[in-house]
Parts: structure tokens; sequence; C-alpha cells
């Protein structure tokens, strides 16, 4: 096997500086309140989230008339199987989608977007996604992390002016932030921005750079080498795609979402105005993190419309298929999958348009909400897709194509598996959204307590913050003792035939219940908490679930205040809950009674070759090739592979 040549500008960082960096990047202040965090801390704030929040009727009005002429578009022009067939959006989609402005949906109408909500953006990308998940990932990628929302919110008056109308009707925008030996540890980034003059010049590699094969305009993050006037740090900018030194080197190509224009861009001497910059260098890695506050939401979106798509083909297919003299629905064994997909179905609609309602109104932080329906949405999307695929048989893992030629239905169940795989890696994977979710929910704990658990604090600082710590727990473990959970009336508001205020009682008490765990950790474990990544994943898990019961619930009442198909939604909402606190209290008894301290020997085995024995008798058809690419800087040895569309 050959070698990886270390890269001359390749950082070489340890574990704590990359978390400094890491840490460096979030958002140190809590200026408005959040309700997955007071979640996570035993205060169960109803009030935050109930009454549901509602848009109002110029913006509904606006985008449902947007949503009815992109669902004739969807309808009429676009062809899912012969985008999987081709593995190629065509162009003409594209460019109707442009001059539908579906490319502009959130861009302010000044700069010749739509200006609408992003909860209409979402149910757009719900709508798009459906006839095809690549087309939904293309407009996410460019509305959602591409130049748009970082200019949103960073840009200048005259980067507005500039790129916000091209983002809204002609150029589509990508996000650069992965290279071929970085992905979550941004603090090893190898991307050079070194000043000269008015300009910067790029240098350097990166890699899966979705929309990067087709897009007029990046976003990519570099960093600056402190020097004189400079201070350095990984900055953002604007970049022309067709800039000198920009080339494409590969598309690439994968399990799913086969329409994908995502690639390798290599950037050779590429010069950058300064006034191309977002922000102050050293900001890049906050402002794609600021970003992704509610760019996430876009993903969990999709996800809600993969959801309502098989909840269809599984009515439909078990109605109409028949076992034993029965439709196989009403075998309990198929019956409890597809009560499983209608409810949770229902409750990740609910987080959803709870967090894009919250997120339109700008009254609460979202960041832990936005994170969680990622985190949830990407899962459970998944775990419906492989149900459905389980329902349908082996039809299930027949292609579309092969179905329609022997003469059936074309539903493409193993594609939609396919193509949802990504979404538990994609803007954060489910192992790394954990800890960002737990470094959030435990930031009050840190804040106060923190220093006393850093090796490197002085003992007067761990004095002082032993004094702060003791005065913040005084206050706060005695109200972890009881709550409106134990009163058998709370909530009375939620009981209309059928009776929800048990589940939220619930979620009351398990709330101070998960609070009461996570500091029992943190006084057992303390420095090493970190480290306790199991631990830490089923923590932010449990408050998965307990933000999903508690919008399921919200979203019934809602319905049933307006008289929209009331009684079932409280039917679903009643489910899911009774389904989600399973999960929960299997997910309690694992915070204690699991195996990740033998899983960590039996890991160093396998990394110490220890069990190599074990590997023999199969034949290995992967080539010779290094597990990572060469990413070394350098003019570009390959053609260029961009295609712009015009």
């Amino acid at each position: 096997m050959s070698a990886v040549p270390e890269s001359p500008s390749r950082p070489t960082v340890t574990e704590r500086e990359a978390r400094e960096v890491a840490e460096a990047a979030r958002e140190q202040d809590w200026r408005k309140p959040s309700f997955a965090k007071e979640l996570f801390l035993g205060r169960f704030r109803l009030d935050l989230i109930h009454p549901h929040p509602l848009p109002d009727d110029e913006h509904v009005q606006r985008g449902e008339e947007f949503l009815a002429k992109l669902r004739d578009f969807c309808e009429t022009k676009i062809d899912g199987a012969r985008i999987e067939r081709d593995a190629l959006i065509p162009d003409e989609v594209i460019t109707g989608l442009k001059e539908l402005g579906a490319f502009g949906v959130k861009i302010d109408t000044k700069y010749g977007g739509l200006g609408l909500t992003q909860v209409y953006y979402n149910k757009a990308l719900a709508l798009v996604g459906s006839a095809n998940p690549a087309i939904g990932a293309l407009l996410s990628a460019h509305q959602s992390i591409g130049v748009p929302q970082p200019l949103k919110i960073f840009g200048t008056k005259e980067q507005k002016e500039t790129f916000l109308p091209r983002c809204a009707r002609t150029d589509i925008s990508a996000f650069l932030l992965t290279e071929p030996d970085v992905g979550s540890d941004p603090a090893r980034l190898a991307t050079t921005a070194v000043p000269e003059g008015d300009d910067y010049v790029l240098d350097g590699v990166k890699l899966w750079t979705t929309n990067g094969v087709v897009a007029d305009l990046l976003v990519v993050m570099a960093r600056v080498p402190k020097s004189e006037g400079h201070r350095g740090g990984i900055t953002a900018f604007v970049v022309e795609a067709d800039s000198e030194g920009v080339t494409v080197e590969n598309r690439n190509a994968f399990m799913g979402l086969r329409g994908l224009e995502n690639g390798v861009t290599r950037f050779h001497r590429v010069r950058v105005p300064a006034s191309h910059r977002i922000g102050e260098e050293g900001q890049g890695l906050k402002i794609a993190l600021t970003t992704l506050n509610t760019g996430r939401l876009s993903l969990p979106a999709m996800c809600v419309g993969s959801g309502k798509w098989c909840l269809k083909i599984a009515r439909e297919w078990s109605a109409a298929r028949e076992q034993w003299g029965k439709p196989v629905a009403l075998h309990e064994a198929v019956g409890s999958k597809i009560a499983f997909i209608a409810a949770t179905t229902f409750a990740l609609e609910a987080v959803v348009d709870l967090s894009s309602q919250m997120a339109d109104e700008n009254r609460n932080d979202i960041r832990i909400e936005a994170a969680l329906a990622k985190l949830y949405g990407s899962e459970m999307a998944w775990l419906m897709a492989d149900e459905l695929v389980q329902i349908r048989g082996g039809r299930g893992f027949e292609t579309a194509a092969s179905l329609s030629a022997r003469g059936e239905r074309a539903v493409p169940a193993e594609q939609m598996l396919r193509d949802l795989r990504i979404n538990r890696i994609f803007e954060g994977s489910t192992e790394i959204m954990h800890l960002l979710i737990a470094r959030e929910a435990v930031d009050a704990h840190l804040s106060v307590a923190g220093d006393l658990i850093d090796p490197r604090k002085s003992l007067g600082d761990k004095a002082r913050a032993g004094a702060n710590a003791g005065v913040f727990y005084a206050r706060w473990l005695p109200k972890l003792v009881a709550g409106p959970g134990q009163l058998p009336g709370s909530y009375g508001e939620f009981k209309h035939g059928i009776d929800l205020s048990p589940h939220l009682r619930y979620v009351e008490r398990t709330s101070r219940k998960l609070a009461r765990s996570t500091f029992y950790a943190m006084s057992r474990w303390q420095g090493k908490m970190e480290t306790k990544q199991g631990f830490l994943g089923r923590i932010v898990d449990i408050g998965a679930e307990l933000f999903a019961m508690s919008a399921a619930c919200v979203r019934a009442e809602l319905l049933r205040g307006r008289g929209e198909n009331g009684r079932e939604a409280y039917q679903l909402a009643d489910v899911f809950c009774r389904q989600a606190r399973v999960r929960v209290e299997e997910l309690f008894g694992r915070l204690w009674n699991n195996t990740d301290d033998i899983d960590r020997k039996v890991v160093k085995g396998v990394l110490a070759g220890t069990y190599e024995w074990l590997e023999q008798g199969v034949i290995d058809p992967s080539d010779d090739g290094p597990w990572i690419a060469d990413a070394t800087p350098g003019p570009s040895r390959r053609d260029n592979a961009h295609r712009p569309i015009r």
C-alpha cells in the first residue's frame, strides 16, 4: 500500500488544540430562551412552544402559491427515474427551477428572491425532494450552506448587493470545508489563503463539494497565516468558480443521490479580492456553525417528505397484498411497522415545523432544536425506509426499473433507502451531532464548574469555580426533585377524547431525571466526561425523544383547535409517545448498564492486530491505493470537470 505524503502545510495539532478550535467557534452566549436547552437542564418550559407559533396570513398565502407552482413543475417537468438512470439532473430542469425562483426561496425580494419563510422553504424541499432527492440536495446545498445564508447573516451591504441577486435567479453556489484528510476536525484544515496586497491567494484541495461541479460561486474555508496586520485563522471567502487556478478534478459517485453534483476542487494560486472575505479573519468556523443553526433544518425537512412517501406506499401496498386470507397490513408483524412509520412521520413533521416556525419568529435560540431535528430526522427516516423495504419484501429489494420491466408498479423503495443513508453523515454525522448537542446541553454546567475539571487551571481558579458551582447547584438540584409531572391534573388542556397529558407529565418528569443523570455523570467522571461518547450519545437521544414527544403533542393540539383532523392527530401523537417512551426507558437502562468499557478493550485489540486471525478466509476486492488521497498544494494535472449550467 502506498503511503500518503504529508503535506508541508498540513497543521499538526493535539487533541486539546483541536477541541479548543471547535470550542472557539461555538456561540458562547444564550441571549434568547431555548426549549431544548431547558429540557436538558430538567426544566420543561412548555410555554416556549405552546400554543404552537404560527405564520402570518401573508406568508402563508405567498408560500402556498409558490408550492402550487412547484408541485406542478415537479409533476410535469421532473423525471426522477431518468435522473436515477442517467445519474444527472437535466440542464433544463435546473434552468426551469431557476426561472421558478426555487434557488432564491429565502432570499429577500429586494435582491430578486421570493422572500419566503423557513417553514415554506422546508415544505418546498420536502416536495421537490420527493420528486428526486438529488434535486432537494442541490437546492438545499445552494441555499442552506452555500453563499446566500452566510451572506444574509454576516455579509456586507456591498456583498449582498453583488452576490444575492445572482444566487436568487442565475447562479448556483456551493460550500467547501471538507478536505481529503479533514472532516469534523477543522483544526487540521490545510487550504491556505495568504494575503498579497488587496487579495488573498488560495491554495489547497477540497473534497465532497456538493454542487461544486456545477457551481458558479463558492464559499471556501481557508486558513490565513497569522502575520503583521492579520490576525489569521480559518476564514470564509466567496470565490468565483471560474477563477484562474480553480479546477474541479473529479465528479464523485455514490451509492445514492446519483444526480448529486459533488466533486473534488483544487485551488492553485487563486486570487480572491479581500472584499470577498465574509466577516473577519478567524471567523470562518463561527460563520459556518451559525449558518447551520437554521441550515440544518433543510435535511430533516426532506426526511419528512421521505416519511410521507414511505407511509403512502406502505398503505397502498399492504392493503393490496394478501397473505393467508387477509391483507398483510392486518398481520401484526407488518402492522407494527406501518404504525411506526405513520406515528414517526407525524412526529418528525411536528419537530421540523415547530423548529422552523421558531426560527422564523426569531424569539428563541434554536441551535439545539435544529441539531436535534437533523439528528432525529436522519436516523428515523432511515429506519422508516428500511421498514418499507421489509414490508415490500423481495419487491423492496428490486429496483423500480426491474419492477416496471416485468409489468409491476415502479416503486423505488430500494433507491429511497440508498438516498437516505447519506443523511446520517451529511452536515455532521450522527456521532458528531451527539457530541455537538451534548456540549450545548451541558453548557450551563461547564460555565460554572468547567474550571474544576480543567487540569490547566490553578488551585485559585478551582477554588473560585468550586464556590460558584456550589451556589449554582444549591439552587438547581432541589428543583429536580419534584415538578408538575407528578400532579395528575397537569397539562389537562391536552385531554380531548384521547388524553395526551400523561405523555407531557412523563416528559416533565423524565427531563428532570435526564438532568440528574447528567449531573451524576459529571460528578463521577469529571474531566473524563468528554471521552464518554457512548453515554453522551444516549443522553442526547433521550433528549431528542422528549423533544419529539413535546412537539407531537403541541402539533396535535394545534390541529384539533383548527378543526384539521384533530382526533386523528391526537391518535398519532398518542401512539408516537407510547413508542418513544419504550425507547427512552431502554436508553436510560443503557446509561449505566452497557458494554462501553469492554468495547474499548476490544477496539484496542483490533487496532493492535490481536484478532487478525478472525479476518482469514475472505478476499478483499479493494485495490491497494492510499486510504486518503494526496492533497499536496500545487497545479492541477487533471482536466477541469466544472460544468456551469446556463
